[in-house]
């Protein structure tokens, strides 16, 4: 059994629940060794949160470890990993929950290394405030200017400037009222009013849990009466009423309801509301959980609700206020901040989650990203690690949102990776694009399926991939004329040609290779409906835009074929002299020379062409349509 240590603060926890005394999540954030893992640890020191054995331990890593000059290290209680403590830097999110005797807390610790931004980000996307540490000695930093805006930008309003290590600068006033008046000066600029400045030293404990008497100038609170006292209640409850179905809970043919914690707003029986994307409007039956029916349940509560109509929603479905609907969009302006160290690239295909959903993303449109620095904006092409843009995005089918800036539950999203399912990228959602609410599909008679039945065929892609002189275009050809010779219908969308109309706008950056794949990947999919058999011969080096070509049309009308020949090969054939223009220096986004290809992983037939003929391999993607039946 652990014995508690009774450190010198007198706050006591008392026996009510976290929800009865209120939680309250916040970050601490800032530039490195500004001491933020040393707040956070003297916090849950003094709120006596610390063991004997832990203490013990403490005192041994801070031997080891410690870089407080042989004094208990308090960061120690929070830099968990070895890679940390060994740096004395935080890299990873620690999160840790401590309660006082007025206030429960959920604390997280980010880290300050600018490399690391994406994690202060994923810290601060659930924080009511923010602590902003900055070292007395050394002032406002970039990251200071980076840290708020990201702060900004994920809709926190309520700063705590801690300006710390003031011991260290003989808790000079002069030095605390030219920070705080230094940074209320840029936080204006932001938008961000509710700013509290306080004076502290984290590894003392000075102006944290208890009044320093070296301040007597400073007649503020300390941070954790802040903390204690800080209303983040805001207006959740009264807003519109939100609700995206996590769940369809159906424990036998009696009951269905949809489970899901409330967004934003508060929710009775006979209340009317509408289920989105559907649009069906009906009113609430029962409001349900564990403990029996509720006669009212406000934002933040997980519910299960009954509707009084027998109404098809799903996982993803939006139940809201039928008064002051969200908004129902496929195209939306939104603020991203990139996670991920390769590109973020325009046009490329992402998976987006947002409330309960998993959409096929595009961002159709770069407008520009931000100097977080200066706030300035800037023209881009792609954005690189932790960088800030505002951009268009594309999705495949209109889902419920709000503005951010409204709802943060309702209007923030995730960009993720289709081929690692990595997290790519975070977003917030400014407004709808509303020229999509102007564009209809327009049905035809004649469908996909029609038009090959005249032509007596089955209609499909056949992507031919490699590189460069690997002879992708020597062998589609060969494929094209034996399936003429059939009285099969075909067209061959060739690289080079379609270089010479549809795409000459196009270069051989990374971002216009992405685009230049999804335009012929749209043609390629007009050409499927036309019930034609399309041979597309590209090098098409990226596999996440292959990937995205094989999704627009159906599963058994794509066959990926890769001409694999070794870049040796290719470049001893060099039929357009590409290769020797490459290792000259002349030509540097030359695909395997100095931009890379991926190839494929999966891909249905593999063209051995370095060691067969044209002819050879000609027949083999023959026998591969008759082996599948479309020929």
């Amino acid at each position: 059994m652990h014995e508690v240590v009774r450190p010198r603060s007198s706050t006591l926890l008392d026996s009510r629940s976290g929800a009865e005394r209120g939680l309250l999540r916040f970050l601490t954030c800032g530039s490195v060794d500004d001491g933020k893992s040393t707040l956070i640890g003297r916090l849950l020191y003094d709120c006596k949160l610390i063991y004997a054995d832990q203490l013990k331990a403490l005192e041994k890593d801070s031997a080891r470890y410690g870089t407080t000059g042989g004094q208990i290290d308090m960061a120690l209680l929070v830099d968990g990993l070895q890679a940390e403590r060994e740096q004395g830097i935080t890299i990873d999110v620690a999160y840790r929950f401590f309660s006082s005797q007025r206030r429960s807390f959920i604390v997280a610790d980010t880290p300050g290394h600018e490399q690391y931004t994406r994690n202060m980000a994923t810290g601060a996307s659930t924080a009511d405030v923010a602590v902003l540490l900055v070292d007395a000695r050394k002032g406002l930093l970039t990251q200071t200017f980076r840290h708020s805006y990201i702060v900004s930008l994920l809709g926190i309003r309520n700063i705590v400037l801690a300006v710390n290590k003031m011991d260290l600068v003989d808790w000079d006033r002069a030095t605390f009222d030219a920070i705080s008046s230094g940074y209320r000066a840029f936080a204006a600029q932001l938008g961000l009013s509710n700013i509290v400045a306080i004076p502290v030293s984290a590894l003392t404990g000075d102006n944290v849990t208890q009044r320093s008497e070296t301040t007597g100038w400073y007649a503020g609170p300390t941070l954790l009466e802040y903390l204690e006292t800080v209303d983040v209640a805001s207006d959740a409850s009264s807003r519109p009423f939100r609700m995206a179905i996590q769940w369809v809970n159906r424990p036998n043919q009696d009951f269905r309801g949809y489970a899901g914690t409330i967004a934003g707003g508060r929710v009775r029986p006979g209340d009317r509301v509408v289920v989105l994307p559907s649009g069906r409007v009906t009113t609430i039956g029962r409001i349900v959980t564990y403990d029996g029916d509720l006669a009212e349940a406000a934002a933040g509560r997980a519910v299960t609700l009954t509707l009084s109509d027998d109404i098809d929603a799903s996982r993803g479905d939006m139940i809201a206020a039928n008064i002051d609907r969200p908004t129902l969009s496929d195209q939306f302006a939104a603020y991203i901040v990139w996670m991920n160290e390769a590109q973020m690239l325009p046009e490329r295909s992402y998976l987006l989650a947002m409330n309960g959903n998993f959409i096929n993303a595009q961002i159709t449109k770069l407008k520009h990203k931000v100097n977080v620095n200066t706030l300035e904006h800037v023209a881009a092409k792609h954005l690189d690690l932790n960088e800030v843009a505002l951009v268009n995005i594309a999705i495949d089918r209109p889902v419920a949102f709000d503005p951010y800036d409204d709802n943060r539950e309702t209007g923030g999203f995730v960009l993720i990776d289709r081929l690692s399912n990595a997290t790519v990228g975070c977003g917030m959602i400014r407004f709808a694009l509303r020229r999509s609410t102007n564009i209809h599909w327009q049905p035809t008679r004649i469908d996909k399926t029609a038009r090959a039945a005249l032509k007596g065929q089955k209609p499909c892609v056949l992507w031919f991939t490699g590189l460069s002189g690997a002879g992708k275009s020597t062998i589609a050809d060969l494929v094209e004329q034996a399936l003429a010779r059939q009285g099969r219908h075909t067209i061959i969308l060739d690289g080079d040609n379609i270089r010479h109309g549809l795409n000459k706008d196009l270069g051989f950056t990374d971002e216009d290779r992405v685009e230049n794949i999804r335009r012929i990947a749209e043609v390629a999919r007009l050409m499927v409906q036309a019930g034609l058999i399309v041979l597309v011969s590209f090098i098409s080096p990226f596999r996440s835009e292959r990937r995205m070509a094989r999704g627009m049309v159906g599963l058994d009308e794509f066959l990926e074929i890769f001409v694999d020949t070794p870049l040796d090969v290719c470049e001893a054939r060099d039929p357009k002299g590409l290769y020797k223009l490459a290792r000259s220096g002349k030509l540097p986004n030359m695909t395997g020379i100095g931009s890379a290809y991926e190839p494929p992983e999966h891909a249905e037939l593999v063209l051995a062409a370095s060691t067969k003929t044209p002819e050879a391999l000609a027949d083999e993607v023959l026998a591969e349509l008759k082996r599948k039946s479309i020929i």
